[in-house]
């Protein structure tokens, strides 16, 4: 089989020059992707200029085809995003508009261009919101043609007001450790899956 891509899309409201909790949970995925050979590449999106609407290229100085063909070459797409008044960020909001914006383009069979790549998400935050931020990053993506594996929502959420965040205070909590593998493992099994046995083009193209 060959090697397996995958990428992260980091939808933090931070850019690199910041810490990014959200990163810190990235690489605790990578970790695992590191140890089964899947090539991984995280893309922080706050460092790049993405436009507003659902369009594939909005031209001028939008970046966001640079990000599609990365998204395109993946087996396996990961949006990460942490949790702001319980809900995903802007940010991740914009990726998936963006995503929703291809949807119509299609693979050489003239399936969903998304058809055979595996979604997943991971979330952190403060007090909550992971459960229905996941509910609606997994369905777009589902909605849009990726394949959503089991147990493919790793978060972590600390306790409610100020306090430490997934860094400083979240890497040694047991169910999240439990759910990064799952997340990390399910992707895996299932993109290799897919890889050697694609979806039939059978009542499913869009030409």
């Amino acid at each position: 089989m060959q090697t397996l891509k995958a990428v992260f899309l980091n939808c933090s409201l931070k850019s690199s020059d910041e810490t990014s909790n959200t990163e810190g949970f990235i690489h605790d995925v990578q970790t695992h992707f590191n140890q089964l050979g899947v090539e991984s590449e995280i893309i922080r999106l706050a460092d790049w200029t993405i436009g507003y609407g659902i369009e594939e290229d909005l031209g001028g100085d939008d970046q966001w085809p640079e990000i599609f063909e990365k998204v395109k070459a993946a087996d396996i797409v990961i949006i990460g995003t942490p949790l702001w008044l319980g809900e995903k960020s802007s940010i991740a909001t914009l990726a998936i508009e963006r995503l929703y914006g291809s949807s119509s383009t299609t693979n050489d069979k003239g399936q969903s261009i998304f058809y055979n790549k595996v979604g997943g998400t991971v979330i952190t935050g403060n007090e909550d919101g992971a459960k229905h931020a996941a509910a609606s990053i997994l369905y777009g993506l589902s909605h849009i043609g990726f394949v959503i594996p089991p147990n493919v929502d790793a978060y972590w959420v600390g306790e409610a007001g100020p306090g430490a965040s997934y860094i400083e205070a979240g890497r040694d909590n047991e169910f999240t450790k439990s759910a990064i593998e799952r997340l990390a493992y399910n992707t895996y099994h299932l993109a290799g899956m897919l890889k050697n046995n694609p979806i039939p083009a059978e009542g499913n193209t869009l030409e």
